[in-house]
């Protein structure tokens, strides 16, 4: 019963990160055409646009813990009801330090918490990446498909930090608008740094879309299970 709980809770939760996906970047994309907006106006859309983002940051947060919740309780990785406890409150605690950092983002000690959340992201990524590059290579006892999964998922961090590293830009651009004014090459430039974050965006729907495929055919990529 629980595991078709959390399975639905999984599958709910990819609606969740689509939606709010798609009002950051409609959004943001008003802003980074709206020249003519006064600066006042277009600053409170993008405070929005961060606010909105932090969705984003919690549905790819409750992903990892429900995948690694239902994962053990299907037997995939041992420890069983253990691991998706454990798995419970990695989560719920990843998801305070977002929220704490997220309200405190302008402040020296946010950027330090910033930086401690994207250090986190690090350390998840590359075990993704180790963990799928191992059942591949039958260092661990995976599923062929699920291995698969864990390296697509590992992307999807690399994505999020790319986008995010593309939102810092976008702010140092951002800055000087502020306090110098607009220009025809400051407004292309954070026209260009929306481009190529909203690139990043496809590519991570992309890699999400195999996640599902995968989990829903399972796919043998590499061989019989």
């Amino acid at each position: 019963m629980l595991e078709h709980i959390l399975l639905v809770a999984h599958i709910g939760v990819l609606g969740y990160w689509l939606g709010s996906e798609f009002v950051i970047n409609s959004t943001y994309r008003h802003v980074c055409w709206s020249r003519d907006m006064p600066f006042p106006a277009r600053d409170r859309l993008m405070d929005h646009v961060l606010d909105v983002d932090q969705h984003v940051r919690y549905a790819l947060i409750l992903q990892l813990g429900l995948g690694t919740s239902l994962a053990a309780l299907y037997g995939y990785l041992p420890g069983g009801t253990n691991t998706a406890v454990g798995a419970g409150i990695a989560a719920g605690a990843w998801l305070v330090l977002v929220e704490i950092t997220h309200r405190r983002r302008k402040t020296a000690a946010g950027q330090r918490l910033a930086a401690a959340d994207r250090g986190l992201r690090y350390l998840v990524m590359v075990g993704l990446a180790v963990l799928g590059i191992g059942a591949l290579i039958s260092t661990f006892s995976l599923p062929t498909w699920l291995a698969w999964k864990l390296l697509l998922f590992a992307g999807v961090l690399a994505c999020g930090v790319g986008i995010r590293f593309s939102i810092i830009h976008f702010f140092k651009i951002w800055a000087v608008i502020e306090t110098g004014g607009s220009s025809e090459a400051r407004e292309r430039e954070i026209r260009h740094v929306y481009r190529y974050g909203t690139a990043i965006l496809v590519g991570l729907w992309i890699l999400i879309a195999g996640m599902v495929a995968l989990s829903v055919v399972k796919l043998p990529l590499a061989g019989a299970e």
